[in-house]
């Protein structure tokens, strides 16, 4: 263990990089404070000759939104062939088309809500408002519009009226070509991280996510705008169900190491996905570390294993 060496990539060009900034600090100063060497660097140019000078180190990626989460750093770092934490390309690719994922879960027999996806140009072609007509019909009120890829809650809008579901589609398309409109699910809002560390995925306790309003950007990285509940104030028997649900998105999507599943908890105790994500932010106000914190693990030390973890793997 004292040999091991890691290279925490953050930044990038995403609409995500301060966050990702953030959270790639985070990562590095905890693996320093466990006696891990650890070198912190950007997405550029150098990149690819900065990886092959550290050859024996392990790769972090602290990426988030397009290129981060996409599946794009990961084809580069098998490219170098250097081990490096976090899913495959292929599954970094399914995770982050958020219709894609939805497929998944329902394949893998998760709830999810009802939606509908569809280009902009569908709009211009087919008749706005005939289009979102039908929309409102078939899925009722109210909805979420989102970007079909993306995250931190970027160009995301809930539309309680009809008439104000062309004005959350204009924002929508400010970041994405293709909307997911979805049905409004209404309950305790939780996000459920998993670790994997190498004897197979596991959930950590949900954390529980109580907004002003929606939990937009400005609410999740704002220290103090949002309250968190670690673990979640939900039955014992929804919080089973919780880590079922988490680890069952995990493994339906193909993924590794770590992962954290949005969703949401009804009255009934049924647990509704969202979606899944494959770079969990882990700033001051991100839920993953705070559910490391309920779990009794320590941030620098789960870093470590899991880096550990991944170079067991690179050289099995």
């Amino acid at each position: 263990m004292t040999d091991l060496r890691v290279v925490v990539i953050a930044g990038g060009l995403s609409p995500e990089r301060e966050v990702s900034e953030k959270s790639g600090t985070r990562v590095a100063d905890a693996l320093r404070r466990v006696g891990v060497e650890t070198e912190l660097r950007d997405v550029g140019t150098d990149l690819l000759p900065a990886l092959a000078d550290a050859q024996g180190s392990v790769v972090f990626p602290v990426l988030h939104g397009v290129a981060g989460e996409d599946g794009t750093i990961k084809e580069i770092l098998e490219l170098a062939q250097v081990p490096y934490i976090g899913a495959r390309p292929g599954a970094c690719r399914a995770a982050f088309d958020k219709a894609v994922a939805k497929e998944a879960f329902t394949r893998a027999g998760l709830s999810t809500p009802a939606s509908v996806t569809l280009p902009k140009e569908a709009f211009h072609d087919l008749g706005a408002a005939a289009l979102t007509a039908r929309i409102t019909e078939r899925l009722g009120l109210p909805l979420f519009v989102k970007p079909r890829a993306g995250g931190s809650a970027f160009g995301v809008s809930r539309v309680d009226a009809a008439e104000r579901l062309p004005e959350a589609l204009m924002a929508c398309f400010a970041y994405h070509d293709e909307a997911l409109i979805e049905r409004l699910v209404t309950g305790t809002e939780i996000a459920v991280g998993v670790a994997d560390l190498g004897d197979g995925p596991f959930a950590l306790p949900a954390v529980e996510i109580v907004a002003e309003g929606l939990y937009d950007y400005t609410a999740r990285y704002t220290p103090g705008a949002v309250e968190f509940h670690h673990p979640a104030r939900i039955p014992p028997a929804a919080a089973e169900e919780a880590a079922r649900v988490a680890v069952a998105a995990h493994q339906a999507l193909g993924l590794r190491d770590l992962s954290r599943t949005d969703a949401i908890v009804t009255t009934e105790g049924e647990v509704v996905v969202l979606e899944t994500n494959v770079a969990p932010g882990m700033t001051l106000t991100s839920t993953y570390p705070m559910a490391l914190e309920a779990a009794g693990l320590g941030f620098g030390d789960f870093c470590r294993d899991l880096a550990a973890a991944a170079e067991q793997r690179h050289h099995a």
